[in-house]
């Protein structure tokens, strides 16, 4: 496909692509009722890059995610430099494993370009169908012998809509804080509300600057997105954070987030707000599932 390697999985009615520039999962395909897939991502499929607009369907972001402030931040006095969401989405992965209806890429430590992160840490990503559901997993193992390992990652898929300004957005009870990043980076406000469930509480005209909600006190982390008969859900039980976006095209991205943007003026790597951390020869677990399907008709 346009000279790209993509690697295919197909279980219990889902279908999956994902480019191996990136790891990026290109396509989420379900089986209706009568046994036809449907995309559900934004330009599902399609590899090559558009005439305008959005030129992603799910980036995968790491070991930082969103922007840092110039593109360069100090982790412990060293330079780390990378453009926005860290050097996942631009890394070249070698064939997956293929463990039954599981797909796992690996960055190995020693292959992390120069400059884009110091430490020894390597990641197992894993996307595995079960269920009529999509499992994405992290697993990040901190093999310095000493050093405590500070990241962020998360996922950044695009959700096809006829429009962001229509398609129905449901969120879950509870209390949320609403971190503000004004330029796409933190300055240090935040707004904390109380919420009822239901729709999506803010206006649609604000998703190009992102809605970056804490998950902390939310219960019940099951988000939805429908528009035009298709479903998606999304459980995000152990989800620290979550950002809104769009740029007006028709897509709505959710992204489950373990970490947050840079802040302006700027901390070192290992003070970001909500940095992950893992101990030396530890390793850290994390992981969300998408659910599509169809509204009844």
């Amino acid at each position: 496909m346009d000279g790209a390697a993509i690697d295919c999985l197909e279980d219990s009615g889902i279908r999956i692509m994902v480019n191996r520039l990136g790891a990026e999962l290109v396509s989420l395909r379900a089986a209706d009722a009568g046994g036809a897939l449907h995309g559900f991502l934004y330009r599902d499929g399609e590899i090559a890059a558009p005439a305008s607009g959005w030129g992603n369907h799910a980036t995968v972001m790491g070991y930082f995610l969103h922007r840092l402030l110039g593109e360069h931040s100090l982790y412990r006095g060293v330079a780390l430099t990378g453009g926005t969401h860290g050097f996942l989405r631009h890394f070249l992965f070698d064939a997956p494993e293929l463990r039954g209806s599981e797909l796992i890429y690996r960055v190995d430590p020693a292959r992390i370009p120069p400059g884009a992160y110091p430490l020894r840490v390597g990641l197992e990503l894993s996307y595995s169908l079960t269920a009529g559901r999509l499992r994405v997993g992290f697993r990040f193992e901190n093999q310095e012998p000493e050093l405590d390992a500070h990241l962020s990652f998360g996922l950044h898929p695009g959700f096809a809509v006829t429009s962001p300004r229509t398609c129905k957005i449901s969120l879950p009870a509870g209390h949320y804080v609403r971190h503000m990043a004004p330029g796409n980076f933190l300055d240090g406000k935040t707004e904390s509300f109380d919420f009822a469930g239901g729709d999506f509480p803010f206006s649609r005209v604000g998703l190009p600057s992102s809605y970056i909600l804490g998950l902390g006190a939310v219960p019940g982390r099951t988000f939805r997105l429908e528009d035009a008969g298709r479903v998606v859900s999304l459980d995000f039980s152990s989800v620290p954070y979550v950002t809104f976006w769009s740029d007006g095209g028709p897509f709505v991205c959710i992204e489950p987030c373990w970490g947050l943007p840079d802040s302006n003026p700027q901390k070192p790597f290992e003070e970001k707000v909500g940095i992950q951390k893992i101990a030396p020869g530890a390793v850290l677990e994390a992981s969300f599932t998408i659910h599509p399907s169809f509204a009844p008709r």
